[in-house]
C-alpha cells in the first residue's frame, strides 16, 4: 500500500527557512517522479516542483524559483522541499504527490509570519 507521510511544517518568519519532508513507503520510490504541492486557505492546489526518480531533473513553479530547492534521498525513500526566503504567501498546506497513478499525502501545514 502506497503511503506518504509529510513532515517539517510550522510557523517560521517572513525571510525565514524550512525544510520539509516526506516519507514514501509501500512502493520502489527510485523508480518513481514525483512532486510537491501546495494549498493556500481559499485557493486551489499548485503544484510547486517536480523531481525525476533518480534527482537529475527538477523543475519549479515560477513563484518559487530560486528559493526552493526540491531534493531527495532514494537510500532513505525520502523526498525533501528546501524553502528559503519565505513570504506570506507561501502560507499553505503543502503536499507531496506520486505522480503516476496520483497518490498524495495528507499534507503539513506551513505559515510564514511575524
Amino acid at each position: 500500500q502506497v503511503h506518504l507521510v509529510e513532515s517539517g511544517g510550522g510557523l517560521v518568519q517572513p525571510g525565514g527557512p524550512l525544510r520539509l519532508s516526506c516519507a514514501a513507503s509501500g512502493f520502489t520510490f527510485s523508480t518513481y517522479a514525483m512532486s510537491w504541492y501546495r494549498q493556500a486557505p481559499g485557493k486551489e492546489r499548485e503544484w510547486v516542483a517536480y523531481i525525476t526518480s533518480n534527482g537529475a531533473i527538477t523543475n519549479y513553479a515560477d513563484s518559487v524559483k530560486g528559493r526552493f530547492t526540491i531534493s531527495r534521498d532514494n537510500a532513505k525513500n525520502t523526498m525533501y522541499l528546501q524553502m528559503n526566503s519565505l513570504k506570506p504567501e507561501d502560507t499553505a498546506v503543502y503536499y507531496c504527490r506520486r505522480n503516476v497513478m496520483d497518490y498524495w499525502g495528507k499534507g503539513t501545514l506551513v505559515t510564514v509570519s511575524s
